[in-house]
């Protein structure tokens, strides 16, 4: 392959062998002139009589030879549970007794897409997204948390068209019935990524402070026993409305700058976590059946599920033990 020093591209390469086979001139002079050696002159000429114009292309610097590659069945292995379980390479390493930075190198090599350009329940190329090279975390848990809503529809009795399709739900739809929305609250601990939530009626402001306060009696039962920081965006309810449980908590509100939600990313992050391996990761037949199921999942998350900001661990093992 080609590097950033090299003298010849594939033009170049052209033009060297015009001026040795076309025109009859020595190849150590037309060596000299193109700033190369007249051994590598020689190579060139030797690959163009015997593969055409073909052989002055770039090729690739992989050996022929590689005893240590991963074989086909580990990457058809790999392949097949990308597609089958929507997971990272932190999740698929470990199952599958191969190490992450392997398996992301057989995702790439297969051009298996990202996960985050994939619909969670059908793995569907739908989006790309942008990303963050910019990221902090806190020394120790409850210096910071993050607060935030994410809102979801509601599913009408019976699934709606996830679960029977969009032709199918469009014909049997009742355009007058409104169906409403849900308002997932999340709180997330910055440093060891603790997440409590629940699904709630509205954001409003009573309901922001209650959930607050329940938030911290989940983090002081896994070992947080102090909330120091409260970081939430600059929403109304938000503002006005936990004034008085931060001060219970002895803790201080922080809000982010208006119009960069990234600032609140870990509790961002979750909300999307949310979306793909809990709303939206399965079919559900009833509304209640999908809010039921977040409080498994949140034992899940803290308990299990591995964290590639973690090192693969779940947020559990940087909790002190309680």
């Amino acid at each position: 392959m080609p590097h950033r020093n090299a003298r010849l591209t594939f033009h170049g390469r052209q033009t060297l062998v015009d001026r040795i086979l076309r025109d009859g001139r020595p190849r150590a002079h037309v060596a000299a002139e193109m700033g190369v050696s007249r051994q590598c002159a020689s190579r060139w000429v030797a690959r163009f009589l015997a593969e055409g114009q073909d052989g002055l292309h770039d090729r690739s610097s992989r050996p022929h030879h590689m005893p240590t590659r991963t074989s086909a069945d580990v990457e058809a292995q790999v392949v097949a549970q990308r597609e089958q379980q929507r997971r990272g390479q932190d999740w698929l390493g470990p199952e599958l007794g191969v190490a992450p930075r392997t398996v992301s190198r057989i995702l790439r090599r297969h051009h298996m897409p990202y996960l985050r350009e994939l619909d969670s329940l059908t793995g569907e190329v739908i989006r790309a997204s942008k990303t963050t090279a910019v990221r902090y975390e806190r020394d120790r848990p409850g210096e910071l948390v993050h607060m935030d809503v994410k809102k979801i529809g509601r599913i009408p009795d019976g699934g709606g068209w996830r679960a029977h399709g969009r032709a199918a739900r469009e014909t049997t739809r009742d355009r007058t019935a409104k169906i409403g929305f849900d308002y997932v609250h999340s709180l997330v601990d910055d440093h060891s990524r603790l997440a409590y939530s629940e699904v709630l009626p509205d954001e409003k402001g009573i309901t922001c402070a209650a959930f607050l306060a329940r938030a911290a009696g989940y983090f002081a039962s896994h070992g947080v026993s102090r909330i120091e920081r409260v970081m939430t965006d600059n929403a109304w309810a938000y503002k006005w409305s936990l004034r008085d449980v931060v001060a219970q908590l002895g803790a201080r509100q922080v809000f982010i700058r208006p119009h960069c939600p990234w600032q609140n990313g870990k509790v961002e992050r979750l909300n999307r976590t949310l979306a793909t391996e809990w709303a939206y990761r399965q079919v559900f037949t009833s509304n209640a059946e999908r809010a039921a199921a977040l409080a498994s999942w949140v034992k899940y998350y803290n308990t299990r599920r591995r964290h590639s900001a973690l090192g693969g661990l779940p947020p559990i093992s940087r909790l002190p033990p309680t």
